[in-house]
């Protein structure tokens, strides 16, 4: 039989994270040692009183549907959680409950672009913002993150690259790959653009807890005018390391959720009921958990930064938040490809090419914190000595 795919899925491309971690898992089962910074996943285990909160659920029974928008208490704590550490009086109306951020990417886009609209995306950048919008026709154009600049946006390019067609810009802070985070006053003159050429903002703060240094996050919804503009993307899975539990979601005017429970009821019909009272409890019962381990974050950055600095032809900036160091290899004279690959191949170390995110991490790898400080201390051990036999 001739297969008979949709043309539209040349548009889309497989992860380029997922084939760097399958390689390396390849390369484990077949018992090479292999040092994991390819996965942006919490090496903590999910604090126990949300896995005792799922055990009760469970217990209880709770194993049934829960509405498409999501159980109703969830949706307030969320609400709950918006105003009082974001300063956005976001309604319980106002919530999706999603599978995943990969989900409520998905249904967003779907929302709101039409065949031929543009949308603002930063590059580089996790490639569901790129990959979706072609999916559907619509234009991702980017706009760089240059690392003379610290990651931080050129207003003046956004400014250039606003057309009739521009629907929407999002705004990853804290940013993966690159560890930046927007400031207030960038958040403010990106306001004045979005409500200048009435745009749609996605915001993008899935990694807000994850930051250091002083460094603040704001919420762009939080500013005058921008509520009823903004799409706010947040979840559990990195604040409380819940990856593997799949609850994330969306806050925006009313009509908009309305309007997305139509692609999300048709997808996944709603997130498991058990894990909706798990993060019910994540939400109202967290102590000192977040931070006991943004502080190891904190910890293992500041070696790992200091460390990559110290070998010759590799440089990092050191990142205000998330748990990414995005660095720089150009001075080896290899495609971030082939600079991963040798790396994955000949050390057992397994980073992700910068230019899985976009044409301007071309030339950069990005390495996730988010394990052991001994796996650090040994994989930036392996990577200068790998460093150095290629420059002999």
């Amino acid at each position: 039989m001739k297969t008979k795919i949709a043309a539209r899925m040349e548009n889309l491309l497989p992860s380029g994270i997922r084939k760097v971690n399958e390689k390396a898992l390849a390369m484990e089962r077949a018992g090479k040692h292999v040092l994991h910074f390819e996965i942006g996943r919490p090496d903590f285990d999910t604090p126990e009183y949300i896995k005792k909160a799922c055990r009760e659920s469970l217990a209880k029974g709770e194993v049934f549907y829960t509405s498409n928008y999501g159980d109703m208490e969830l949706r307030e704590a969320i609400a709950e959680k918006l105003a009082k550490r974001n300063h956005i009086p976001y309604e319980a109306s106002e919530i999706l409950v999603t599978v995943g951020l990969s989900e409520a990417i998905f249904d967003l886009l779907c929302t709101i672009l039409d065949e031929g609209d543009e949308i603002l995306v930063p590059d580089p950048v996790w490639m569901n913002y790129v990959n979706v919008p072609r999916l559907l026709g619509a234009v991702p154009a980017s706009y760089m993150l240059k690392e003379e600049r610290d990651y931080e946006m050129d207003l003046d390019e956004i400014r250039e690259k606003v057309t009739e067609k521009t629907k929407a810009i999002v705004l990853v802070t804290p940013n993966n790959p690159t560890g930046g985070v927007l400031k207030r006053q960038i958040l403010e003159e990106i306001s004045k653009i979005a409500i200048q050429h009435d745009l749609l903002v996605i915001a993008d703060e899935v990694y807000e807890r994850l930051v250091y240094d002083g460094a603040e996050h704001v919420s762009i919804a939080s500013l005058t005018g921008m509520k009823e503009r903004t799409f706010t993307l947040n979840g559990m899975s990195k604040a409380y390391s819940m990856t593997g539990w799949r609850l994330e979601y969306v806050a925006a005017p009313e009509e908009y959720i309305l309007a997305m429970n139509k692609i999300h009821q048709h997808n996944v019909t709603c997130a498991p009921s058990f894990v909706q009272k798990a993060s019910i409890a994540a939400l109202q019962g967290e102590t000192d958990e977040v931070e006991t381990m943004v502080s190891e974050y904190q910890r293992r950055r500041n070696y790992a930064v200091k460390a990559i600095n110290e070998i010759p032809g590799l440089s990092c900036r050191c990142p205000k938040g998330a748990f990414y160091i995005f660095i720089n290899g150009k001075e080896l004279g290899l495609s971030s490809a082939e600079l991963a690959e040798r790396l994955l191949e000949e050390e057992g170390i397994a980073l992700v090419p910068g230019s899985v995110f976009g044409a301007s991490g071309e030339g950069y790898l990005r390495m996730s914190y988010a394990s052991s400080y001994e796996n650090i201390v040994e994989g930036v051990k392996r990577l200068g000595e790998a460093v150095g036999r290629m420059q002999k």
